[in-house]
């Protein structure tokens, strides 16, 4: 078996971890049994390029007891926890290619390593897979029955495709589904940047001018969480619709022209690039810090700030010091990648169990239904998404109202009214 990982001794930790984030994951322990007796990816080779947790561990391995022949890599270099990369190899027998702080040559090596098994199958978080066979690696691309795709970056690279005409495959939008977007994307990367940040800084938010930019369903999780722990938090947006939410939701809203100047922390989570650029840069308070919980590492232009900077200092793990003049320093977290990754451990299980149930579920869905779908972008189907979110209530021992037949009739009536 080929596979790619720092250090296999390092498994049994890893395997006590994943053990551990599993109790939290009831929704996918059912997929996983119900896979076990039906085995509704029998045979078929499932190439995964996802940050490689622990609840990602589970994820592989429900998808191996569907049946199929699964391969891992990692979405992101900083990402990669080497120890359940280990107990993956190990006790799960599944190839996994992945190191944390790999080089980019590296990461590539470990994208194509996953894709030289000819998968019918991929699964993405950032669309890095999917780019690569429709660039080097063409001639795979015949063999991908369908993909699906984890997070917003992604999606949009997706959407980009399909409008162009270039997509190859259809491809089903994990990201967009209610029970991932809704939980995973505000409650999960909410938690999880802020325990990022402050596993790398050790600061106090309380007090602090805390800057997100973009109000996504992201931006709106890390802002809600950085108020609850007493920063002033100001928003910056591109949209007038979503800046004018912010607005109504209590917060103050600006430029980043603006917030720049009054600043002492800045999280990024746009999707875009080049969100915070040297004009910002020179505009910040001394001793500002910056990270980026996106999903690239485009949106704080690093490249722009080294530019104008005397020297780079390492000051702890994931805190980096750039001094620009002898007045002003600032700190950039996590080189700029997802800090919630580089610094933390990800999101908690408990969000990552929905969304990584509709993962199992989509990809039995393109299993099963590939023939009769086109080359485009399409939702998880509503009844998986509801049906996620029943058995996460039913495993909260959360009961809720069914509507009576005569509520039913009346929402399908037009002639009832006033």
């Amino acid at each position: 078996m080929k596979f790619d990982v720092k250090n296999l001794n390092q498994a049994d930790r890893g395997i006590s971890r994943i053990a551990w984030a599993d109790r939290s994951m009831p929704v996918l322990q059912q997929v996983r049994d119900r896979f076990k007796a039906k085995k509704p990816l029998k045979k078929l080779r499932i190439a995964a390029c996802l940050h490689v947790t622990t609840e990602t561990a589970n994820l592989m391995r429900t998808l191996k007891d569907g049946g199929a022949n699964v391969r891992l890599c990692a979405s992101n270099p900083l990402s990669t926890q080497d120890d359940v990369a280990a107990a993956l190899v190990k006790k799960w027998k599944i190839p996994t290619f992945a190191i944390t702080g790999a080089s980019r040559k590296k990461y590539y090596d470990h994208l194509n390593a996953t894709l030289d098994f000819k998968p019918q199958i991929t699964m993405d978080d950032g669309a890095d897979l999917v780019s690569l066979l429709h660039s080097e690696r063409k001639n795979l691309a015949v063999n991908v029955k369908g993909s699906t795709e984890e997070t917003t970056t992604g999606v949009i690279r997706l959407k980009s495709m399909a409008k162009n005409k270039v997509l190859k495959f259809p491809v089903v939008a994990v990201n967009d589904a209610d029970t991932k977007h809704l939980f995973d994307n505000r409650y999960g990367t909410g938690q999880s940047t802020i325990d990022g940040i402050l596993r790398a800084t050790n600061i106090l938010l309380a007090g602090q001018k805390f800057i997100v930019a973009g109000y996504g369903m992201c931006g709106r999780g890390v802002a809600m969480r950085a108020r609850g722990m007493g920063a002033h938090v100001v928003i910056t947006e591109v949209d007038p619709t979503r800046a004018l939410e912010a607005h109504l939701d209590g917060y103050e809203v600006m430029s980043m022209e603006g917030a720049a100047k009054v600043g002492d922390v800045f999280v990024t989570v746009t999707g875009n690039t080049r969100v915070i650029r040297p004009e910002h840069f020179r505009a910040m308070k001394n001793g500002a810090i910056i990270a980026n919980s996106g999903h690239f590492d485009v949106e704080i232009d690093i490249a722009g700030l080294k530019e104008m900077t005397k020297e780079i200092v390492k000051i702890r793990d994931y805190v980096e010091e750039y001094k620009i003049t002898k007045d002003q320093s600032l700190f950039v977290l996590g080189e700029g990648r997802l800090i919630n990754l580089a610094a933390a451990e990800g999101h908690p299980a408990q969000v990552m169990d929905m969304s990584f149930a509709n993962q199992a579920l989509a990809a039995e869905y393109i299993a099963k239904s590939y023939r009769k779908l086109k080359k485009q972008v399409y939702p998880v189907p509503a009844d998986i998404d509801k049906e996620i979110a029943r058995l996460k209530l039913q495993t909260l021992g959360i009961s809720i109202d069914k509507l009576t037949k005569e509520q039913q009739e009346y929402l399908a009536s037009w002639q009832l009214g006033t």
